[in-house]
């Protein structure tokens, strides 16, 4: 009898802690949802808030050229279309992304290169699929994007790009922004000359030439492209949208909302200058910039 006792107690503890799991994940569930929601909304305010400058005469998907669809990768195995933004967590995307397509869960994602994962033709494009299949996708699959406060990606992109050593970005747009806007009318030919001589665009400079209307005369770059021209927010509607603020959160509930937190765990963000204390400074060169009526916030991003 007191066998029985004992066993029903243990059945009733475990029925009692099954429940409270059962609550906990149900109220982080309902969180998610409501931040999903949130953020949804705020996306179709601010397309609202200025259709002509948003949608730029794209009015439906037909209005999108096959190379617009270059940043959304396809998964058919799971039915998955991730439009990557660059400096917004998107080399660990673009490796989820892979050992999706390869059927290789197992992988440890940090084993992949990042040189790698940006190269490699094992990444299935949007683009590469015919119009009716791209807006069949489209419609079908779950869609996600990670955005980033506007300003600290540009930072981002301007410590990456122009305070290392890059010679590409240097020969092919630190010279001219010096040039330019920087009152260095000879600047040096190679990057390593410029290094030496401790000469590079200041965070001013590339501003500057953001811009710059002769700039947008021509596509920016992916690095600082606007978020809205990369993913077409205000066309397509995203079924979760990630902020790399709170990327480990997001990427968790992502996951989660795949079926695939069991199989695939998302790297642990690490600790960036650019989201914390250093900021400041940064934010010098814009509220300045701000104060002679250079800048609208507008012109370098979605939020």
């Amino acid at each position: 009898m007191a066998a029985c006792r004992r066993r029903l107690h243990t059945l009733g503890f475990l029925g009692f802690t099954f429940l409270i799991l059962l609550s906990f994940h149900q109220q982080k569930r309902e969180k998610v949802l409501h931040m999903q929601e949130l953020r949804k909304q705020h996306i179709q305010e601010i397309c609202d808030s200025d259709k002509e400058a948003f949608l730029e005469g794209k009015n439906s998907l037909e209005d999108m050229s096959r190379k617009e669809f270059d940043n959304f990768i396809v998964d058919d195995n799971y039915g998955i279309i991730y439009c990557y933004i660059p400096k917004v967590a998107c080399t660990n995307w673009k490796r989820v992304m892979f050992v999706l397509n390869q059927k290789k869960l197992h992988l440890d994602l940090l084993s992949l290169p990042k040189d790698f994962i940006h190269e490699t033709d094992k990444i299935t494009l949007l683009s590469s699929f015919p119009r009716a299949e791209i807006k069949a996708k489209l419609k079908h699959y779950t869609k996600f994007l990670f955005v980033r406060d506007p300003f600290v990606r540009l930072i981002s992109a301007y410590r990456d790009k122009f305070q290392g050593h890059n010679k590409y970005y240097y020969e092919n747009f630190a010279r001219n922004i010096l040039r330019v806007y920087g009152n260095v009318p000879n600047p040096p030919w190679s990057v390593d000359e410029a290094f030496l001589s401790d000469v590079r665009p200041s965070f001013h400079n590339f501003i500057q030439y953001l811009l710059d209307p002769q700039t947008e005369k021509k596509p920016f770059e992916a690095h600082w492209r606007q978020m809205h021209r990369l993913c077409r927010p205000c066309l397509i509607q995203y079924d979760f949208v990630g902020h790399q603020e709170t990327l480990q959160e997001d990427a968790e509930a992502l996951l989660r909302h795949l079926k695939l937190e069991n199989d695939i765990k998302f790297p642990p963000s690490y600790y960036n200058m650019t989201t914390v204390g250093s900021l400041l400074n940064w934010f010098k060169t814009w509220t300045q910039m701000q104060a002679t009526d250079t800048v609208e916030c507008g012109q370098l991003g979605f939020n």
